[in-house]
């Protein structure tokens, strides 16, 4: 079974590959009025202030604004060396999420993240846009049941209708409000 240091490993070299072939980063995203430079953003800054917010700090690095190819990989790092520490293990309490294992919060909350933007950043710069179909599979059971909670969260657009027959990756896409067929 893997661990949250695995799964992490696993989806951020994706998208590692991914921010290496971006040759525009301001070119838009599937994410209205985001760029492909703040798809990398989102994820660089969201998970430091989460896991701040439960005493856990990640060691700053370069701005996306500068380059966001050294600010994702100094942010994948960082995350890497956290579930592959011991703190991994540790409880983790944050107002938001409760108190759970905190590789287990991150895997859960931050590489699900990772996954689903592979697909923007991916679609955004032209790139092989194919997601794991499982861990579509995988993601999209584990949020229906809380689809309510999930869209009165914000961070979800409304669904998108898809034909009954699509594809995981494509279902996974339309219920977190994306198109799956967007186009630059």
């Amino acid at each position: 079974m893997d661990t949250p240091a695995d799964a992490h490993r696993r989806v951020a070299a994706v998208f590692s590959d991914r921010v290496a072939g971006v040759q525009e980063w301001d070119v838009p995203a599937p994410v209205e009025g985001w760029t492909a430079r703040d798809v990398v953003g989102h994820l660089t800054s969201w998970l430091p202030g989460f896991l701040s917010g439960g005493g856990v700090d990640l060691p700053p690095g370069p701005d996306v604004e500068d380059d966001p190819a050294a600010a994702w990989w100094h942010h994948a790092d960082a995350v890497q060396a956290l579930l592959e520490s011991p703190r991994a293990a540790e409880e983790f309490s944050h107002p938001h999420a409760g108190t759970r294992v905190l590789g287990e919060v991150v895997e859960s909350f931050y590489v699900a993240d990772v996954f689903m933007h592979t697909w923007d950043l991916a679609r955004a710069t032209g790139q092989d846009d194919t997601l794991d179909p499982a861990v579509c599979e995988a993601l999209l059971a584990g949020m229906v049941p809380i689809e309510d909670a999930m869209r009165s969260s914000g961070q979800y657009g409304p669904a998108v209708p898809v034909p009954a027959d699509a594809s995981a990756q494509d279902r996974l896409l339309a219920f977190i409000g994306r198109d799956p067929a967007w186009t630059p």
